[in-house]
């Protein structure tokens, strides 16, 4: 099958496999589909051969180990990227966490160190990436983000995570004011709700799953290669004069009241 887009020569990051059925490893497929060269990382050594897979079949040059929590592993990793490819073309962040107490709680009753880890972990990291990114994208590139539009109206159970998505939001605004004159752009993608590990710590997100399937106007959910789609675009020329927008993949259900 033809590629929908030409990433030929680019070299992209990809943060946040989790197994074959990630987000992330959706959008993989889709960019070496487009002929990028990729690298990606995996969480630890127990996440490790639930990514290793993933990241061979699509032909991903090397993975290597990151924690943003750890000091200096995403220091390391940049300094990985440009000790090997000198350079950087795109990258996509797709990570995200909050302690189970604090995510499955009111916000109202979140801890401050909850919120400052789910922040930290789901927010900061993306402009710590953007920082460290920015030097190695001399001739321009694209930072992408994902997101869930219970950022911006309430879903039941998101809880905390509605916040942090919508900081997470605001940020790939700002990052993509301040980058743009470096020729990079930054995107925030909000797919609709997909089964994948890290939704299933989301109490009764299968009632969710089965909800928007019966509600949206296409009357079918999305998957992770309609997700992988739209950021091979994104991270193309074809999206040259396209920066700081929040695109839903969602079947339309961001025009359902």
């Amino acid at each position: 099958m033809k590629p929908l887009v030409d990433l030929a020569g680019k070299r992209g990051l990809v943060i946040g496999i989790a197994n074959e059925n990630s987000i992330a490893a959706g959008c993989t497929r889709a960019f070496a589909h487009a002929g990028a060269r990729l690298a990606a990382t995996y969480l630890n050594e127990k996440a490790r051969p639930f990514v290793e897979p993933v990241a061979d079949a699509m032909g991903c040059e090397w993975i290597a180990p990151l924690d943003v929590r750890e000091p200096g592993q995403l220091e390391d990793l940049f300094e990985e990227v440009k000790t090997r490819w000198g350079g950087l073309d795109f990258l996509l962040h797709s990570i995200a966490f909050a302690p189970r107490e604090d995510l499955h709680g009111r916000v109202t009753d979140c801890s401050a160190e909850g919120f400052a880890l789910a922040m930290d972990v789901s927010c900061h990291s993306f402009i710590r990436m953007a920082r460290l990114a920015e030097p190695l994208m001399a001739d321009g590139g694209c930072l992408m983000c994902v997101t869930f539009y219970g950022s911006e109206r309430v879903v039941e159970h998101y809880n905390l995570m509605g916040p942090v998505k919508a900081a997470l939001e605001s940020t790939s605004r700002y990052l993509a004011a301040e980058l743009g004159p470096s020729g990079i752009r930054v995107h925030a993608i909000s797919p609709g709700p997909i089964a994948t590990r890290a939704a299933s710590g989301i109490a009764r997100f299968d009632e969710l799953l089965e909800r928007t399937a019966a509600s949206v106007p296409v009357h079918e959910r999305v998957d992770i290669y309609d997700v992988g789609a739209l950021a091979a675009f994104l991270a193309s020329s074809a999206a040259r004069r396209i920066t700081g927008t929040v695109i839903p993949v969602d079947a339309g259900e961001h025009i359902m009241g």
